[in-house]
């Protein structure tokens, strides 16, 4: 596919948004635009998970969920990108789930709502589903921020996410298998991951790379 000129919604977290870069103009959705000419619109929101949480979050914000504003974003899209999991891991309160669920209130279920909305909302646009990144403490069942009830770790997480998005035929873009960033590898994250969950400016290259790569290949 070629993506010059191509309206691109990303649907994301503080990773979408740029967190960890020093200037929103070196997050990869700001990169893809400029370097290749797509029209890309960042609807990253820091903390924000996809499943809906149970007890609400100290911070508000968290808890625009992705069920919660897909429907806000521009309908004109030709290509929609959701790149999130990575925060139900970190601290979301909602159950995993099974895949025979379909409300917002488990990771499987939400995922079935968030994919089955889109393909309804963008019916002639490519759907395309992101994995989370490798992340310091990914394998905690307790989260990044100590769940009152132990979940999945962060690859069941991802295991999930592929699952579903294969359910509905979606393209992946395995992030977690290919992006080449581990922070629990030291020297990876000195130079690309500082805080072992973000990207840095050099991060975003690569993720950059990665994702033109992956939506020239549809």
């Amino acid at each position: 596919m070629d993506i010059r000129n191509k309206k691109i919604n990303f649907l994301g977290d503080s990773i979408t948004e740029g967190h960890g870069c020093s200037d929103v103009a070196y997050c990869f959705a700001s990169r893809i635009a400029r370097d290749y000419g797509a029209v890309c619109r960042n609807y990253g929101i820091g903390g924000t998970r996809i499943a809906r949480q149970k007890q609400p979050s100290e911070n508000p914000r968290h808890d625009l969920d992705f069920l919660g504003r897909y429907e806000a974003m521009d309908p004109d899209a030709d290509i929609v990108a959701v790149f999130g999991g990575t925060n139900d891991f970190g601290h979301g309160d909602a159950p995993i789930g099974t895949m025979a669920d379909r409300t917002p209130d488990t990771f499987y279920g939400a995922l079935h709502l968030l994919y089955t909305g889109l393909i309804t909302r963008y019916p002639s646009a490519r759907i395309v589903v992101l994995t989370p990144l490798h992340r310091l403490n990914e394998d905690s069942r307790y989260g990044s921020h100590g769940k009152a009830v132990p979940s999945g770790t962060l690859e069941e997480y991802v295991n999930v996410i592929r699952q579903v998005a294969e359910y509905y035929a979606l393209p992946v873009l395995d992030l977690y298998a290919c992006s080449g960033l581990q922070p629990n590898v030291p020297v990876i994250q000195e130079r690309y991951v500082p805080d072992g969950l973000h990207p840095n400016d050099e991060g975003h290259r690569i993720l950059e790379e990665r994702i033109v790569a992956f939506l020239k290949g549809l």
